[in-house]
């Protein structure tokens, strides 16, 4: 099962986890971070390089980040706002470059002060 990135993520952006992951599959929206469930190697190496402890297993997350399980799916499986596909499944991170720009939900979160 993949991983995936929650709340603490929001607005926080940090980064360190997309250096250590050797397949590149941790990608850019906006305000978030996403992994590519199809592209994720379960390696936990983004797990432990996050320091806002905003990364786990798919089927260990907190309560509070239940719903960061589907939209971080729903990031590579619907149309972003500006985008006319699905990102799906591209090989690579590094190869798109910044998204920069989040699902609703993530897009529709409150502003968090830095």
């Amino acid at each position: 099962m993949a991983y995936v990135i929650g709340s603490a993520c929001v607005d926080c952006l940090d980064r360190s986890c997309r250096t250590e992951c050797p397949v590149d599959c941790i990608y850019e929206g906006a305000r978030k971070l996403y992994i590519n469930p199809e592209e994720c190697i379960d390696c936990g190496a983004c797990e432990a390089a996050c320091p806002v402890e905003a990364i786990a297993g798919a089927d260990r997350v907190k309560t509070v980040d239940l719903p960061f399980v589907l939209d971080n799916a729903q990031f590579f499986s619907e149309i972003l706002p500006g985008r006319d596909a699905p990102l799906a499944s591209p090989g690579g991170a590094e190869a798109v470059g910044r998204v920069g720009v989040d699902t609703p939900m993530v897009a529709g979160l409150p502003l968090r002060a830095t």
